[in-house]
């Protein structure tokens, strides 16, 4: 069976190519793939085909560094469902912990080893497509993604204390694009691909560690990778909740996510007496009555966890849903707890 990915791991080709001033219709044709097919996140596309298309862009544009520019564009988002929890993990050893526990749900061929080396740690890079060796652009792409990672999480300050390739030094001329990506020094002809980070980095306390966020998204992930494939409504209540935060809870993102069309989706969900909006409005009125609880969240926070990504936004459904605004009704539960 061939490896697959999540069109989320190509974030950014489509800016570089604009960038390089090149067309990436012959690219995409060569690799089999499309504009459209890359038009949605949480579709799955064949692994080789995106390495395919890494490389063949790569030569097409005389960029040796083609995939490590497309890095920097990633953010919390492109990890799909785990976003939540990786941005709300205590540290950022756990939040890199969580790429591997649920490597399933982001790259499935992406491998990382950590290895103790006294006060630091290697986190080793692999790819797993059998006899087929992974592109020099696919492994230049993973290293700057997991950095970013690390970087979005671990705040100002953080940075990692060497990168390490086994490819040979690329031309003086294409350097400084590492040192920008990585902002620590890069040595090439190692002994594997990886990084360097030193245990106090690597226990950096998150920039938004929440430990009661970080254990409702865990639920939530290990509740769908673990649950028995009951009625496709019930499937797509969990898909909701888990790609609501990242703003991907729509009907062709759970559609992807449950590999079923669109079509067969509303047909069934028909069949079961419901719809898409009704189960995504319902699953909105719950996770706002958990958070909207607790004073301690913020209402920017509580909208971002319903999947908008304005403060308007979430108000006006806010108002049509409970009959008045966010504020009003933090306002008139303190006010209750007073009496």
């Amino acid at each position: 069976m061939a490896e697959l990915v999540r069109v989320a791991a190509l974030t950014g080709y489509f800016r570089t190519m604009e960038a390089l001033g090149a067309d990436p219709e012959p690219m995409l044709r060569d690799a089999g793939l499309s504009q459209k097919s890359l038009s949605r996140p949480e579709q799955m596309v064949p692994a080789l085909a995106a390495m395919r298309l890494l490389d063949r862009s790569a030569e097409a544009t005389g960029c040796r560094t083609f995939g490590l520019r497309m890095a920097p564009t990633r953010g919390l988002a492109d990890f799909g469902v785990t976003s939540l929890l990786i941005e709300h993990e205590a540290n950022v050893r756990a939040a890199l912990t969580a790429l591997v526990r649920y490597r399933d749900l982001i790259n499935r061929t992406l491998l990382l080893d950590f290895e103790e080396m006294g006060d630091a740690v290697l986190i080793r890079q692999t790819f797993t497509l059998g006899e087929v060796a992974a592109s020099q652009q696919a492994i230049d792409l993973a290293l700057g993604a997991v950095v970013r990672l690390a970087f979005m999480v671990g705040g100002e300050g953080w940075q990692p204390e060497l990168v390490c390739f086994t490819c040979a030094p690329p031309p003086a001329a294409d350097l400084p694009i590492y040192r920008r990506v990585f902002q620590c020094p890069v040595e090439f002809d190692a002994t594997c691909d990886g990084i360097v980070i030193t245990t106090r980095d690597l226990e950096r306390p998150c920039l938004r560690a929440d430990p009661a966020l970080a254990e409702h998204a865990r639920k939530l992930i290990e509740a769908a990778m673990g649950s028995e494939r009951r009625g496709l409504s019930q499937q797509v209540e969990r898909a909701i909740s888990l790609l609501m935060p990242s703003g991907h809870a729509t009907i062709q993102g759970c559609a992807d996510l449950l590999g079923v069309t669109v079509r067969t989706l509303q047909r069934t969900l028909d069949a079961e007496d419901t719809s898409f909006s009704d189960l995504l409005h319902a699953a909105r009125m719950q996770m706002a009555n958990q958070h909207m609880r607790n004073p301690r969240t913020r209402i920017t926070d509580v909208a971002g966890l319903l999947g908008y990504r304005s403060i308007a936004a979430f108000t006006r459904w806010h108002q049509q849903a409970y009959g008045m605004t966010p504020s009003e009704r933090r306002r008139h539960a303190a006010a209750e707890d007073e009496t």
